[in-house]
């Protein structure tokens, strides 16, 4: 949350040992990242979804991102893999210290530049407000390196608006005042200066001394002592915690509420507005920390989808995606598709994974010529979409039983089976339910189970940090979004599954996950209507609701 904030330690990965200088070609095109140029870029004020679009095309593009501590690791997905990543935080209470490693900092991107290297320096909130920003371009102009600044949505708006204050209002305040509540050499702000201010005060960097600040508002610049107030810690972000009070008690309400920094004081008319405007923490799911098992890849896209609902996620992929143990038959489905009257997709990497061998054999869409297109269910069908194709089946319920009955409905199949055995295509996970091939065999059909992808259990590199958490109650609940990754959850987590998991919401995709879940002896509290990752989240929203 920062536009300079008392930092915490970063949780985004460190990489030292980023490739030497670019070709230039590398990083040609419209909008991205230049050799030999420095990016001042705003992270904005925490949710990585507030990232501006050009703030995203130059982490996408540079050679070099230099990140501060307060930067939300999800920014960095957005990174090259092959890009050198590095936190430059600043961090302890001496401004000496700091002040070194800013000069340091400075250094270290002139010299990044002069190298030959596009270098991304990735502020929180924006670069200009409290950020030392515009320190570093003097620099570099100095330097005669060539520079551009991106602004980020800066913490004290984003917070407050996430908080459900509006920092101006017609009626309340006309004006808002931005304070650092430590200057450069530590010594206090003088709030004299604000005696004639009327507007909202919003106070940055000022929670270790927030005690003396509210008094000294009082008494040095006039305000009254009831005037409403706040202190909004990790703003916009779904661990955001909010304490309210008059001004003359907010350091006590703030204490109460354990709030410390990175955290906003907001002192005027409009800290009042909060019980009507209140919107981003008061969801079903606002501040719930949610375990994602799917696989890399995918989890990436559910996380963002937990952080839209408010909720604060864990990722940590409980299976692997690996390459079908005989590619050879997958090219040879592929070389034939033209044979096959339906071809029946049951996952979204089944249709990920077929299409990587139509491309890797030189063809496209028109590869499936005249044949039925099936998916089980929307997220599948949805993952056929951005290759030009629709699915002509989808059943009303997303499980295999009802995928089957849905291939055998349909009107083209049932004109098939009149003369002859419809030819069926399933290109599939290696293991697998077989009700579908059963089914569709048992009706009449011809059925090719053409593995195109292997799932298997995880590395258990991150299970001690998995087992921390569940230890420290740090997880509210798990989501899993398919039998084996209830497997392997369980299988990770060994005896002392059903222990860890004692007072987790377990939350499931749908009933054969379900039923996965509860064989290997976890208690499932939630199952989706809707076997969608869209549909757990539903679900899980009308649980937390319902037992608010």
């Amino acid at each position: 949350m920062s536009d300079k904030q008392d930092p915490t330690p970063s949780t985004a990965r460190e990489d030292t040992t980023g490739p030497g200088p670019r070709a230039s070609g590398l990083n040609a095109g419209p909008g991205r990242a230049m050799p030999g140029f420095v990016y001042l870029v705003g992270g904005g004020p925490g949710d990585p979804g507030l990232l501006t679009v050009r703030g995203a095309e130059l982490l996408a593009s540079a050679d070099v991102v230099l990140h501060d501590e307060l930067s939300h690791p999800a920014l960095l997905d957005a990174v090259r893999p092959d890009a050198e990543v590095r936190s430059v935080g600043k961090r302890g209470g001496d401004p000496l210290q700091k002040q070194a490693s800013q000069e340091a900092i400075d250094v270290e991107i002139v010299t990044l530049a002069r190298a030959g290297r596009s270098v991304v320096r990735l502020k929180g909130g924006d670069p200009f407000l409290f950020g030392r920003g515009s320190e570093e371009a003097e620099a570099l102009a100095e330097a005669g390196i060539p520079f551009e600044v991106v602004p980020g949505i800066p913490s004290p708006l984003g917070a407050t608006a996430y908080a459900g204050i509006s920092v101006t209002h017609r009626d309340l305040a006309s004006s808002v005042t931005f304070v650092s509540g430590t200057q450069r050499d530590g010594v206090g702000f003088d709030w004299s200066e604000l005696d004639r201010v009327r507007g909202t005060i919003c106070i940055l960097m000022g929670m270790r001394d927030i005690d003396s600040i509210a008094k000294s508002l009082i008494a040095a610049a006039g305000r009254d002592p009831a005037t409403p107030a706040a202190v909004i810690q990790w703003g916009t972000r779904p661990e955001q915690a909010v304490a309210e009070g008059r001004l003359d008690e907010i350091a006590v309400k703030a204490r109460e509420a354990g709030l410390g920094s990175p955290s906003i004081i907001v002192v005027g008319a409009v800290a009042g507005l909060r019980s009507k405007l209140r919107w981003f923490d008061s969801r079903p799911l606002s501040g719930k920390r949610i375990l994602i098992t799917r696989p890399e890849g995918q989890s990436a896209t559910t996380a963002r989808m937990v952080r839209l609902r408010g909720a604060e996620p864990f990722e940590l992929p409980t299976i692997a995606i690996t390459p079908p143990p005989e590619p050879a038959r997958v090219a040879a489905a592929v070389r034939d598709l033209e044979r096959y009257d339906v071809v029946a997709f049951t996952s979204e990497n089944g249709v990920v994974r077929f299409f990587q061998a139509i491309d890797a054999a030189g063809r496209d869409a028109r590869a499936f010529g005249r044949a039925r297109l099936a998916a089980i269910g929307s997220g599948t069908a949805a993952a056929l979409a951005p290759r030009g194709l629709r699915a002509d089946i989808v059943p009303g319920e997303f499980v295999g039983e009802a995928f089957a009955s849905a291939i055998l409905a349909d009107p083209a199949v049932q004109t098939i089976l009149r003369d002859r055995p419809p030819r069926v295509l399933i290109p599939r996970a290696l293991v697998a339910r077989e009700v579908v091939p059963e089914r569709l065999r048992a009706a009449g059909c011809e059925v090719d189970v053409v593995p195109v992808y292997e799932t298997r259990p995880a590395s258990a590199e991150r299970r001690d940090e998995l087992v921390s958490r569940l230890e420290a109650r740090a997880l509210d609940c798990v989501m899993l979004t398919s039998s084996s990754t209830a497997d392997s959850l369980v299988d990770l987590l060994g005896s002392r599954a059903t222990a860890l998991l004692q007072g987790v919401l377990v939350a499931s995709i749908g009933p054969v996950t379900t039923a996965t879940a509860e064989r290997r002896g976890l208690t499932v509290g939630v199952t989706a209507a809707e076997s969608t990752v869209a549909g757990v989240l539903d679900a899980l929203e009308i649980h937390y609701r319902e037992n608010a």
